[in-house]
């Protein structure tokens, strides 16, 4: 579940009805330490979340806190930390002030992530095989897209099967599933991972 699930009215008492379930709380917290160890302790209540993400540009500090604040309030809460968003090319992240590539970004994320005791990584297809050779951990990719689909606003796309292939160990999807037939999306997906 995302921020518009999870902030709409009623999207966490949906959450915290559901039992059995693994639950993926994607908030992508970036914050001061403080404010994000504050946010994971807020969701104590929610005891069937099973991982929550994290933005990897919150840092060291963020990371810690949080990691430590999960094992306080939820044992089984896994911290996933997010690298660079798939909507970024290495054009679009230098006008923000990057000076090195996203791959050089993504490395030293990860790295940072593992440093931290950090359970996860999200990270775009075009990714994988870096952060492949740095953590062994899981690896979740978003920006998966059916062929045929429309990348919309996301510039680091993949197709599901490439991404398994290249050593994600989940895939989040949201367009290429809700938009349309969602059964026929569904099978499209089946197909496409043969």
């Amino acid at each position: 579940f995302g921020f518009e699930f999870f902030y709409a009215k009623g999207g966490r008492q949906f959450i915290s009805r559901l039992k059995g379930k693994k639950i993926f709380l994607d908030l992508k917290i970036s914050d001061i330490s403080a404010t994000s160890s504050a946010a994971i302790r807020s969701l104590k209540d929610l005891k069937n979340i099973s991982y929550i993400t994290v933005h990897a540009n919150a840092g060291f500090e963020t990371l810690k806190a949080v990691k430590k604040m999960a094992k306080q309030s939820n044992k089984k809460l896994k911290i996933l930390v997010v690298t660079v968003l798939t909507s970024f090319s290495n054009s679009s992240i230098k006008k923000i002030g990057h000076t090195q590539s996203i791959n050089e970004i993504v490395k030293k994320q990860v790295l940072l992530a593992k440093a931290c005791g950090c359970d996860g990584i999200v990270c775009a297809g075009s990714d994988l095989k870096i952060v492949k050779k740095i953590f062994n951990g899981e690896i979740i990719t978003p920006g998966i897209r059916l062929k045929g689909d429309s990348v919309n606003d996301q510039k680091r796309v993949t197709g599901p099967a490439e991404a398994f292939k290249n050593g994600s160990t989940s895939l989040v999807m949201g367009r290429s599933i809700i938009k349309g037939n969602i059964k026929k999306n569904v099978q499209r997906l089946i197909e496409q991972l043969k």
